[in-house]
């Protein structure tokens, strides 16, 4: 198994605070675990600003989890063009994005009827 057992939570503030170190823009978790035909029960949204940084964030996502946490994505894609990269941990997946691909797939609003949190932009 590529995740050994991990708060949710704890999860979810870590994948945060590394969208955060490289500067990722616009984070916004989806709860979407009262929702039965979701495909995890959280979406953490992000974007940034260049396929470089996208690249960068995703990277740094992997890498301070496995460093700090111990924990390894069950799979990630998106490299090839590093306009939408996913990374899935299980119960949630990461995407980030480049702006205007953020728009056109909309997942706010595909999930509207979730609890959507909107997390501050720090800078």
């Amino acid at each position: 198994m590529a995740l050994p057992q991990m708060e949710t939570s704890s999860l979810i503030e870590n994948i945060i605070e590394f969208i955060r170190e490289r500067k990722g823009r616009r984070i916004t978790r989806v709860d979407l675990s009262n929702i039965e035909s979701s495909a995890a029960s959280n979406f953490i949204i992000c974007e940034g600003s260049s396929t470089t940084q996208v690249s960068a964030i995703a990277d740094n996502i992997r890498e301070q989890l496995l460093e700090q946490c111990g924990v390894k994505p069950y799979n990630y894609d998106g490299y090839q063009s590093s306009q939408w990269i996913v990374l899935d941990y299980g119960d949630t997946l990461v995407h980030v994005f480049l702006p205007d691909v953020r728009s056109r797939y909309n997942l706010e609003e595909l999930w509207s009827d979730a609890d959507i949190i909107e997390m501050p932009d720090i800078d």
